[in-house]
């Protein structure tokens, strides 16, 4: 293309990230190359209404706020997104339900917009640890020993449940929604009395609850970056969170609250290793422009947690940090997401 190419960045959401798509959204909108770009952002609100480029631009500006009161006059719609904004690629700079499970996915392909990351599957295969967790196994990849249980399986058989997973998991756990991103709603239970607590906490966010084993060893994270013909892995990411006990909602989103070591300091050969799994969960999960998988590395053993098809991009985010070590600014990661999809018309 001769012209500058005209990029909507989605940004916001009605899921329990909306504040972390907001800082994402605002970050891509600072760091794209306007020699290259017209940039219009529409915010999504909580409420699941689509704001007019100029009102989501005010809402970036003042921080999001607006967005969460729901006081908008107007809204656009996906056609208009289409037809007036004459959109050549969407950037969906969004996590969680919504935007990061095929839903808006399947919004805008069904319009015929183009946009970046992942399809309609991969997205909710990667978003549902359960059943990428059973795709990974099917696969040969390790991964944590769970189990999974609806709420009205629990309201029902609660005893059961919690003699099921005290002989199959035990103490310590890992207590999550399966569909949550951002560590938001995990628990690390510790002895059996807090269980029923944090399961009932995961259950408020969703209808289903899996519990995983707890496995010490280093938190490691490997992103991938695709082209649609040669995806390639970055170096892994260390990570060291300095006072919570994982890498949690503020060990991620608070700058200082984790040790980030990019590459990390583990045997080469473990390093290639990390790669190789991130890449092969990448395409097994049929993932396309960017993904981000997060290990623990256990002794000579590699478990996988989850694949993220939408990483973050805040000041804070690990793919950005990835990217510099191997020499790519963050503007250039940004053309090299949104060459990825236009390399597809």
């Amino acid at each position: 293309m001769n012209r500058k190419i005209n990029v909507i960045i989605l940004t916001g959401g009605p899921s329990t990230e909306h504040e972390v798509s907001i800082n994402t959204g605002r970050v891509i909108l600072g760091a794209l190359d306007k020699n290259k770009y017209n940039i219009q952002p529409i915010v999504i609100d909580e409420k699941g209404k689509w704001l007019p480029p100029a009102e989501s631009a005010k809402l970036l500006a003042s921080g999001g706020v607006g967005a969460k009161k729901n006081a908008s006059t107007g809204e656009i719609t996906i056609s208009e997104i289409k037809s007036e904004a004459k959109t050549d690629i969407v950037f969906i700079a969004m996590h969680g339900k919504y935007g990061e499970d095929g839903t808006v996915q399947g919004l805008l392909e069904a319009a015929g917009i183009l946009y970046t990351g992942s399809g309609i599957l991969a997205s909710a295969l990667a978003m549902d640890k359960i059943k990428s967790s059973e795709l990974f196994i099917a696969h040969g990849i390790t991964v944590p020993i769970f189990v999974s249980y609806g709420i009205r399986e629990w309201e029902k058989n609660r005893i059961t449940i919690l003699k099921d997973i005290a002989r199959k998991i035990g103490v310590p756990c890992i207590v999550k929604p399966p569909c949550g991103g951002s560590s938001v709603g995990i628990t690390v239970v510790k002895n059996q009395k807090d269980l029923v607590r944090a399961v009932k906490n995961a259950l408020k966010l969703e209808n289903r609850v899996m519990i995983q084993k707890y496995i010490t060893g280093d938190e490691v994270t490997c992103a991938i970056l695709d082209d649609g013909k040669s995806p390639f892995a970055l170096s892994p990411t260390q990570i060291i969170p300095k006072s919570a006990e994982f890498f949690d909602y503020q060990a991620k989103y608070t700058t200082g609250a984790s040790e980030e070591i990019t590459p990390p300091r583990l045997p080469s050969g473990i390093i290639k290793k990390i790669q190789s799994i991130a890449l092969s969960a990448h395409k097994i999960l049929g993932c396309a422009g960017m993904s981000r998988t997060d290990m623990i590395v256990s002794g000579e053993k590699i478990y996988v947690l989850e694949t993220n098809t939408i990483p973050g991009m805040t000041a804070t985010s690990l793919l950005p940090q990835a990217a510099k070590v191997a020499g790519i600014s963050f503007p250039k990661l940004l053309d090299k997401i949104i060459g990825a999809t236009l390399h597809k018309k």
